[in-house]
């Protein structure tokens, strides 16, 4: 796995992974950024959502759940002093599913979140992640 990260201008940097696809790493204008793109941490919170994301919708589907809207919303806190670091992550899986299969979202949202998501396990290492699921 390799990334090739280039500054563009100001605090905007396009990173390229080695399958060719580019993000747009930036903060504010007012940052000093150019406005262009997601900053480093909300970044963070994004893969860590995707990652989660994958494997739940993976294991619906093994499962037969039926739905046709999911999403993710995480939030952090983060420390006031620099390094500012996330002192938590509070994460809700937003699913239209039958309620009859609630047991099943919410086996599949914790085989994601202990066992196969990678992106939370790296985090949890460093601060708690909370999550909830909500019916939609």
């Amino acid at each position: 796995m390799k990334t090739i990260t280039n500054w563009v201008d100001a605090l905007a940097f396009d990173a390229t992974a080695d399958t060719g696809h580019t993000v747009r790493i930036d903060t504010s204008v007012e940052g000093g950024g150019l406005g262009s793109g997601m900053n480093p941490k909300k970044m963070v919170l994004g893969a860590l959502s995707g990652c989660s994301g994958m494997d739940v919708v993976e294991m619906l589907k093994k499962m037969r759940v039926p739905f046709s809207k999911f999403e993710i919303e995480a939030e952090a806190e983060q420390t006031t002093e620099h390094p500012k670091v996330f002192t938590h992550i509070n994460m809700v899986y937003r699913i239209d599913a039958k309620p009859e299969d609630l047991d099943k979202i919410e086996r599949a949202v914790s085989l994601s979140q202990e066992k196969y998501c990678g992106v939370s396990a790296m985090l949890a290492k460093h601060c708690p992640i909370h999550y909830t699921i909500e019916l939609i």
